[in-house]
């Protein structure tokens, strides 16, 4: 599994960007599905990658030719060792690390694949196919998707754990991606899984 951006600059009320969660129930019900998701992940014994974004205090790492990170510097946001850069608490990795499924790894780019370990964990984990969730979904789950593809990985997108600015964007990504992988939902991914199993 894939956790991606689950930060509280991304995901608390007082976070600096609040993607596609400015209310109380949209967030709640996100939350709530990633949740169950990485419960069920870790009950499956699942690898799990929780990647945060995270730029140098003085943003020397930010890509400048990406508006979205230009953006988020203007607003300060994801900036390493403060808060905001800082998973989630219902969402993050199990503190201390002490599960050997469980990885955190920090990037600086819209893809989680780009500068990080992340296609090595996985393929030393003999890991085929991955199931991807995360903030927000046209930017970090997007562009994770396409490269995950590209280097031969089955994907699969649980939609209801990912969320954009605009329900219309998170829905326009979702159906691109869907040329790519698989766009399912957290109930649908859970009655596969059973069937499998069974």
């Amino acid at each position: 599994m894939l956790a991606l951006h689950y930060q509280n600059d991304v995901l608390h009320a007082d976070g600096r960007i609040r993607v596609g969660i400015d209310d109380d129930a949209s967030r709640a019900a996100l939350v709530d599905s990633a949740a169950r998701l990485l419960a069920a992940a870790r009950r499956s014994q699942w690898p799990i990658m929780h990647v945060r974004i995270a730029f140098r205090p003085d943003y020397g790492d930010l890509p400048r030719n990406i508006p979205i990170f230009r953006r988020t510097e203007a607003i300060g946001a994801v900036k390493d060792g403060e808060w905001g850069a800082e998973f989630y608490a219902p969402l993050s990795p199990l503190l201390p690390l002490d599960s050997p499924r469980e990885f955190v790894l920090k990037h600086t780019s819209i893809s989680a694949f780009r500068g990080t370990q992340l296609d090595q964990l996985l393929r030393q984990h003999g890991v085929g196919r991955v199931v991807v969730a995360g903030v927000a979904t046209h930017s970090v789950v997007e562009g994770t998707v396409r490269e995950a593809a590209e280097l031969g990985y089955e994907v699969v997108v649980v939609a209801d754990a990912c969320a954009a600015a605009q329900r219309a964007t998170h829905e326009a990504s979702l159906a691109s991606m869907a040329l790519m992988a698989e766009v399912t939902t957290l109930a649908e991914l859970a009655a596969a899984n059973e069937k499998e199993s069974s």
